[in-house]
This record gives C-alpha cells, structure tokens and sequence, in this order.
C-alpha cells in the first residue's frame, strides 16, 4: 500500500494541458457515498467534464491509474470502468491500493492526447 501525507486532502478535480497532452485528475464530487461503484461513476463523469473542457474525450486516453483504498472491492471499480471506457480504444490502466484520506475511496488519474 501506498500512504499519502497525513492531513493533505484529495486533489478532487484537476486537470492541465501541457505539449499536446491532457493531465486529468479526479475524485467523486460531494457528498460522498461509501460505494466504491458510484464513487467510481461520479469521478469518470468529473473526468469527462475535465477532459471537455481541455478539448480531449476518453476516446483519446493514453493512460489511467485508478488509486482505491480497498482491493478487494477492485469488482465495484471495474464495472463502473467497463460502462464508461471507450471500448474502440481501451486505455492502458493500472489499479495501486493506496489509503485515501475518508470519505474518498476511488481517485483517478488519466493521461490524454488532445
């Protein structure tokens, strides 16, 4: 498992654009459900909106690590992936088990051409 500092906060929404690629980063919106499918759901759908507003889609992601605070529930993040990813075009994607700081138990960080 990986730790993240104590105190510091998810990152909730980033994104930037830098030589051509998008840099995406997401957690789910508040409030926050315990379940780790619609928290994996509401932050697709923030990367979605990011990816928009830099003038990118998911059909042009190059790579994504889905961070979760629990593996075993891994099944929960995978469904909600497998609704969402461009199946034309899947994505590169790795899944660390790290702790998240509470609510939050899905972060997602993608990388994308523009």
């Amino acid at each position: 498992m990986i730790s993240r500092f104590p105190g510091l906060t998810p990152t909730r929404s980033r994104a930037v654009v830098h030589d051509g690629l998008v840099f995406t980063v997401a957690v789910a919106p508040d409030p926050v459900t315990s379940s780790m499918y619609e928290q994996t759901v509401k932050a697709l759908g923030r990367i979605d909106e990011s990816l928009a507003l830099c003038g990118s889609d998911k059909s042009r992601i190059l790579s994504a690590i889905v961070y979760i605070t629990d593996m075993k529930r891994k099944s929960e993040m995978n469904r909600a992936w497998d609704e969402w990813v461009d199946l034309g075009n899947p994505p590169m994607r790795a899944c660390i088990g790290v702790d998240l700081e509470p609510p939050h138990i899905v972060e997602i960080v993608v990388t994308t051409a523009k």
